[in-house]
């Protein structure tokens, strides 16, 4: 009779269609046996789960560019897994170039999960992007300023100085464990059979995701002795360059949906949203003829100290000509960040208020907009009155996110 172990191993070893019979006996855990399992078993685990897996995987445990243990980001456009303050310089070399997602904060689908397989995780990449580093360049740590961060990102994504799409050793990072190290730092050519190489190349042009929400605390500071660049930046001069301005926190807006828009065509309209906090942009899809449309569509952006306004406007899409305005508005979120601040640390769980922002004839309110406590989360639903146009309102609801999340 044959056992359900003999079973099981005649199953994985058996068959020439699965990439784990590919694979060296001596590296079980590498990323192509992760794909195989994805492919291989059944039922299929939820976008998260893989996700997850993914990131529990050895090489993927420390920050890609710095080395810091636990990532919670992902830079969709290269497939490496990245810490909280290099997520910040990635969002500044705008998303063109690195496109930036949140293990916990976003919703994946299977399609980007297999976005980041094809590209081989924080090995595969760092093979690539870092195969020409020259030893007088020192990678940045954990500890390192956002100086020394924001220029050898630059450097590795935007410049691409030490890029090399036949490097095929990966640089180690720090690791809990010997064998962990030791797995990061084989020599991958394995790795490379099984990456579909128009995939790996196209990954600077992904554009169809959605909500990128990114932000660091520039809480450790060097002395000024210590830090040696081939650079001085003047720190008046720092709030003028990109991926040197210090985030407090991360605010996600859902733009739920307009009412009563102004017509910029024969009858109706094509309306989107451009939503703007400091230097970041992004902009909701464009709703097809429509005077009441609804987006229900999320996006994230960090916030900037100081803080702010955002702003919001509405557009009328054209194709031949230059979009046409359809109103605009600030919010003040000020009082939600206050709140959530306040809150922070709170273990209540059942709803409340936490305070009231009164409509004036000085803002935009429509009503009293309200910011309560909701499973945790501080949220706060504004209905905008447009300003500039002859009609419109505009329903939005804000977050404020923790930066430890």
């Amino acid at each position: 009779m044959t056992t359900r172990q003999e079973k099981s191993n005649h199953t994985t070893t058996g068959s020439g269609s699965c990439l784990i019979d590919l694979m060296s006996s001596e590296r079980p855990t590498s990323w192509g046996h992760l794909k195989d399992e994805q492919n291989c078993t059944s039922p299929i685990p939820s976008p998260l789960g893989r996700l997850e897996n993914l990131l529990d995987h050895p090489a993927n445990r420390f920050c890609a560019d710095c080395g810091s243990p636990d990532p919670k980001w992902v830079s969709l456009s290269h497939g490496v897994f990245i810490c909280i303050k290099c997520s910040g310089v990635h969002r500044s070399l705008g998303v063109h170039i690195s496109k930036v997602l949140s293990v916990k904060l976003d919703e994946w689908t299977n399609e980007q999960v297999d976005n980041l397989v094809h590209m081989g995780g924080n090995v595969v990449v760092n093979m690539k992007y870092e195969a020409q580093q020259s030893d007088n360049f020192r990678k940045p740590r954990p500890e390192s300023t956002i100086e020394e961060r924001s220029e050898f990102i630059r450097r590795k994504y935007e410049k691409q100085q030490f890029f090399n799409s036949n490097g095929n050793c990966a640089q180690s990072l720090p690791s809990p464990s010997s064998g962990s190290s030791r797995l990061m730092n084989v020599c991958n050519t394995n790795f490379d059979a099984f990456l579909d190489k128009k995939n790996f190349e196209k990954q600077h042009t992904c554009s169809r995701i959605h909500g990128i929400g990114h932000a660091f605390r520039n809480s450790w500071r060097r002395k000024e002795s210590d830090y040696k660049t081939s650079k001085k930046i003047n720190s008046s001069n720092k709030a003028a360059l990109p991926g040197m301005v210090e985030f407090i926190g991360l605010i996600k807006i859902n733009v739920v949906r307009g009412t009563n828009l102004a017509i910029r065509d024969v009858m109706t309209s094509d309306p989107y949203v451009i939503l703007t906090l400091g230097s970041q942009t992004m902009k909701t899809k464009v709703i097809k003829s429509s005077l009441n449309p609804v987006w229900n569509e999320s996006l994230m952006l960090s916030i900037p100290e100081p803080i702010p306004p955002l702003k919001v406007q509405v557009y009328d899409k054209d194709t031949f000509t230059t979009d046409d305005f359809m109103g605009d508005a600030e919010i003040d979120i000020q009082p939600l960040l206050s709140a959530a601040k306040t809150y922070e640390n709170t273990t209540i769980t059942e709803s409340m208020q936490l305070g009231k922002c009164l409509a004036t004839k000085d803002n935009t309110l429509v009503g009293d907009s309200v910011i309560n406590m909701i499973d945790g989360k501080v949220k706060q639903e504004i209905a905008l009155r447009l300003q500039n146009v002859e009609r419109g309102v505009l329903l939005i609801e804000l977050e404020c996110v923790p930066l430890s999340q």
